[in-house]
């Protein structure tokens, strides 16, 4: 598992997700390396999970919100020891008020002993019509034809990490 990396930064960053899958037990299990940024924050991470996760995250995401006060939570492992889990992921999307204001919260927890524990966790702020572009990412890469997936608040790409550079 590649260690997660979190430091603070100045200057503009902006609001971004990227996601590169590495091939491995596919196409039931899928190995996925994250980098994000709420534009103060940046965080990479890698981890295990179930190919269908892909296509519950982007079903959910692409009609989010349904109402006011919509919640959508993803989670795979546990940060509690006795669980014995390697990590600990969550994405959650939710609504932040009435005029349908929405974040993104993005949490990864390595699950080791200190002083080798990282820790991860911050919001991703964005419009619902953004977070369902998001959706619709999501969905195009649970079909498990593109390696490289990078959503912002602006724009989306999908294809190989090298079409993009």
């Amino acid at each position: 598992m590649r260690m997660n990396k979190m430091l603070c930064t100045c200057g503009a960053m902006s609001n971004y997700l990227k996601i590169e899958r590495i091939p491995c037990e596919e196409p039931y299990h899928v190995q996925l390396a994250w980098s994000v940024s709420n534009g103060n924050l940046y965080s990479t991470f890698e981890y295990y999970d179930n190919a269908e996760s892909l296509k519950v995250i982007g079903s959910r995401l692409e009609d989010f919100p349904r109402h006011v006060g919509d919640d959508f939570l993803y989670e795979i492992g546990s940060e509690r020891p006795e669980d014995r889990f390697a990590y600990y992921f969550r994405l959650r999307a939710f609504t932040t008020n009435s005029r349908g204001g929405s974040a993104i919260q993005i949490r990864f927890c390595n699950n080791r002993e200190l002083p080798y524990r990282e820790i991860s966790e911050f919001c991703i702020q964005a419009e619902p019509a953004s977070i369902n572009r998001l959706g619709r990412l999501f969905l195009e890469f649970s079909k498990l034809e593109k390696e490289y997936m990078e959503w912002s608040d602006l724009e989306s790409f999908i294809g190989s990490k090298q079409e993009h550079a």
